[in-house]
């Protein structure tokens, strides 16, 4: 024990120094320089309250457009990198030299170029003067040097590739040449407007991403984090290896609040890993589960290490949409990380922590647990009821009465948790550990729910955008850190009003400069992936690598979708999260879309930006770089890369989801209804349980490894049970083009038509590519093919496109001029795929069952 105290004591600075240097910059230089660095960052923090505030608006001061903020956004990133990150690793870290200020205070202005003289370049769009050029070319250099410092060469690379495959257009080979560019028409597409570095992905690091980390930096200081562990610990801590449970729960309530899995892990890791290890953990299994839980922090709604405001951008869908469409698969991942967890406690026979609860009974604790379902449900509907009754009463008077209802509640919470003592971060490494009683534990802080309940109900209920709700569940964050001291003081009756206001500031102070640090490698990263997806656009490099993916492929969709994947892996090794997400989606998700369409899937855009991500996060896990492996291992002791391939084990639910997402849409909630999305919900639940005791090759008993593969099937067919059924019935039925008109009269409302269709790609070249026609009002065919905006004529004996209706229907899904319609298939009453699940539930209780009897030794086992 002693060993592992002096191991983890002692690796606690390099661990620090690991998250700061890929978080934060690990430079905090004393005196004024100092100084300078920290109130840089508080002023950021403010500026971006500023902006996403109504008070611009209502004092008529301060009103930045969308293209000023983000000038200004990257001016602040540029300078902060050049302060907080040193050169190289034999930087001084104590002192910032002299050319750190000139490259910092030089990457700001080239930043800020585009605020301080927009009135001017507004008047000289895509001419650029001398001043434009030099003032690019600096800017666009210190960018990719404040890109290596912050986030390594990787990412710096690929962007110079980019900008090197812009202007050697010409003498490039093949299909990959293209006209070239000039160096002014490249400074001008990616400094000068927003089609490069200042477009969307730098937008919404300004209007969206800045205010959800800030929000979490605010928590966190609030004491939220120590808050998340103490409650996960002492609801799990005493079961079978309790404390990997604990972990997956805390890292996931982590994950809420946090978009970096390294921060993560090193947060909650430094408590739950040696909590672990002393249950009978490895020390790289235990890192592994640790890596696992936090990086899967990731996936989880509302923040997604940012990429759910790239998504609402990138796929045209609102926000609270991609919520809805990514909560299941997080959920259901996470679900599986905690039975992953529970079968390795099985294995070696673990046992929990000793719980400091009263003992109760089964009946009590699930008495218990419903009781407070159905009053947090009761609660949730009078709320939600009441403030729509009180709304037309009340008018413009709703938010002041809200505000003051919420204060109300918050100070009752105080009252209740004074009545308990104070939480206080343990020593996991102290002889006797006993796990936190679990009321006193909840309700002591219980006022860090209420900031998340108001994001919460800003982005679903009043469908406020995600900035503004961000921003009002950011100052009702700042009143609970500067108040809860003091009010917990004077209701415990040790109020010193001065010391616990000041106390309260300080926290404050602290969460704007550690949200605006944590902010300064995603305001790069998305400004020097711009540079990329400015590229592509420029170059039209996008339409040539759909052509070399679909010859690598040879136009087979899975095969497109493991590239992919492998793809998202390599990069991901390199770049953070969010420039992986933005450059493979900017590169191959068109392309998944377009080849799918190809060969007769047609895949929703937001599951392929899903798919892109998933495999993005994957690559903090992926051996031999996942450096949150190696954050793990340097709390947990282990071997770093025996805990990065540990925990790929352990992630491999996550890679699987996304492949299935693809093929069965269902688990993204897309045209599902709501009963239907319960039943989805429970039978995906299930399944990936199956999935995880197959590959963790142990149930009940150790699994025999047939027994393994037929987990496998089962757990494939009930995620996929239309794969099975379309082998015994066909869902379409093939109609002549000739009766197109006839098949649209006949269907239902609700109906859908697939219809194939022959014309041209982009290049002249010829395109067959299938489409979903939902089937339009009207009481005739004729109607409902008028009123979906297309005119039809017989040519040589082929019904081909005559015209499409301007902003009509057919327009919006890709219908042209002079297409072929090859074939129509309408849909055939048949079984509904999921009898499937029968069959595969029926092997899966024989499996069962085999294995109670080996497990009991009741029998001999059973052969098949």
């Amino acid at each position: 024990m002693s060993e592992d105290k002096t191991r983890t004591s002692a690796s606690s600075v390099d661990l620090e120094d690991m998250v700061a240097s890929s978080d934060s910059g690990s430079r905090k230089p004393p005196g004024l320089p100092g100084k300078v660095l920290v109130v840089t960052a508080a002023v950021w923090s403010l500026f971006q309250l500023w902006i996403a505030s109504p008070l611009p608006f209502v004092l008529e001061f301060g009103v930045f457009n969308a293209t000023e903020s983000r000038s200004i956004h990257l001016a602040f990133a540029l300078f902060l990198a050049y302060m907080a990150y040193p050169a190289t690793k034999n930087s001084p870290r104590d002192r910032i030299p002299i050319q750190d200020w000139v490259l910092g205070l030089l990457a700001a202005l080239a930043g800020a170029y585009m605020f301080i003289f927009y009135e001017q370049l507004a008047q000289r769009p895509g001419a650029p003067i001398m001043q434009d050029v030099i003032v690019g070319v600096i800017g666009i250099l210190l960018l990719l040097e404040a890109t290596r410092r912050a986030l390594g060469p990787p990412l710096m690379i690929v962007a110079l590739v980019f900008i090197g495959y812009s202007l050697a257009g010409p003498y490039m080979p093949g299909i990959l040449s293209h006209r070239g560019v000039s160096v002014s028409g490249l400074i001008n597409h990616q400094w000068l407007t927003t089609q490069g570095v200042f477009g969307i992905a730098l937008g919404v690091s300004t209007s969206f991403v800045f205010l959800f980390v800030l929000f979490g930096a605010l928590l966190d200081k609030a004491g939220a984090g120590n808050y998340f562990i103490k409650v996960a610990f002492s609801l799990l801590g005493h079961y079978k290896g309790g404390p990997a449970k604990a972990a997956v729960v805390a890292s996931g309530m982590t994950g809420l609040i946090s978009g970096s899995s390294i921060a993560n892990v090193v947060t909650t890791g430094t408590f739950t890993i040696p909590m672990m290890k002393r249950v009978g953990f490895s020390s790289e299994k235990a890192g592994a589960v640790e890596v696992a839980s936090s990086v899967n922090g990731q996936i989880m709604p509302p923040v997604m290490g940012a990429a759910a405001f790239l998504m609402v951008e990138y796929v045209g869908i609102s926000y609270v949409e991609v919520i809805k469409h990514a909560f299941l698969p997080a959920l259901i991942s996470y679900i599986a990380l905690v039975y992953i967890v529970h079968l390795e406690a099985l294995k070696a026979n673990m046992k929990g922590l000793e719980s400091s609860n009263p003992p109760k009974p089964m009946v009590r604790k699930v008495i218990g647990f419903l009781a407070g379902l159905l009053l947090m449900m009761i609660t949730a509907l009078v709320v939600y009821y009441g403030l729509g009754w009180l709304k037309p009463v009340l008018g413009e008077a709703t938010p002041w009465v809200v505000a003051v209802a919420l204060t109300v509640i918050y100070i009752a919470l105080l009252k209740v948790g004074s009545n308990y003592p104070e939480l206080e971060t343990d020593d996991p490494n102290a002889p006797v550990v006993r796990l936190p009683q679990t009321r006193p534990t909840v309700m002591v802080g219980l006022q860090f729910i209420l900031p998340v309940v108001v994001l919460v109900w800003c982005l679903m209920v009043e469908r406020l955008s995600p900035g503004l709700s961000a921003f009002w569940a950011t100052v009702f964050m700042t009143f609970i850190i500067v108040t809860q001291r003091p009010l917990m003081a004077i209701f415990r009756g040790q109020s010193d009003f001065a010391e616990d206001i000041k106390a309260g500031f300080l926290d404050l102070w602290d969460g704007l400069v550690t949200g605006a640090r944590n902010m300064i490698g995603i305001g790069i990263a998305t400004a020097t992936a711009g540079i990329i997806v400015g590229a592509v656009s420029q170059t039209g490099v996008g339409l040539v690598l759909a052509d070399v993916v679909e010859v690598l492929s040879m136009g087979n969709l899975m095969l497109i979708l493991m590239l992919t994947a492998v793809l998202s892996l390599i990069l991901g090794m390199g770049l953070p999260t969010t420039a992986n997400y933005i450059v493979v989606s900017a590169l191959l998700a068109p392309v998944i879309v377009t080849l799918g369409e190809q060969n007769g899937l047609l895949v929703p855009l937001i599951a392929v930006h899903l798919f892109v991500f998933y495999f993005g996060i994957m690559a903090d896990v992926t051996p031999p770089v996942g450096l949150a492996s190696f954050a793990a291992a340097a709390v947990s002791g282990g071997d770093p890369l025996r805990t990065g391939f540990q925990a790929f084990y352990y992630s491999l639910r996550t890679a699987a989801l996304p492949f299935l997402f693809i093929f069965n849409t269902d688990l993204l909630l897309i045209d599902v209804s709501f009963l239907q999305g319960i039943v989805v919900f429970v039978v995906a639940t299930i399944a990936m349980l199956i999935f995880a005791a197959a590959t963790q090759g142990f149930m009940l008993t150790r699994n025999r490894w047939y027994e393994s593969i037929l987990l496998l099937l089962v757990a494939f067919t009930l995620f996929r049970p239309g794969f099975w059924m379309d082998m015994i019935h066909d869902p379409y039925r093939s109609i002549p083009a000739s009766q197109f008109v006839q098949a649209l009269g006949e269907m239902d409302d609700d109906s859908t038509l697939r219809v194939q269709v022959a014309g041209e790609d982009a290049y002249g070249d010829p395109l067959t590519t299938y489409m979903t026609l939902p089937v339009p009002e009207g009481d005739t065919g004729e109607e409902r093919l008028e009123n979906f905006g297309l005119e039809l004529l017989v040519k040589d004996g082929d019904l081909v496109v005559d015209m499409v209706a301007f902003g009509s229907q057919a327009e919006k899904l890709g219908f042209d001029f002079d297409q072929k319609i090859i074939e129509v298939m309408a849909p055939v009453d048949r079984w509904a795929k999921e009898w499937m699940w029968i069959p595969a539930l029926a092997v899966f209780a024989l499996i069962v069952l085999m294995q109670r009897r080996r497990r009991d030794g009741s029998a001999k086992p059973v052969s098949v």
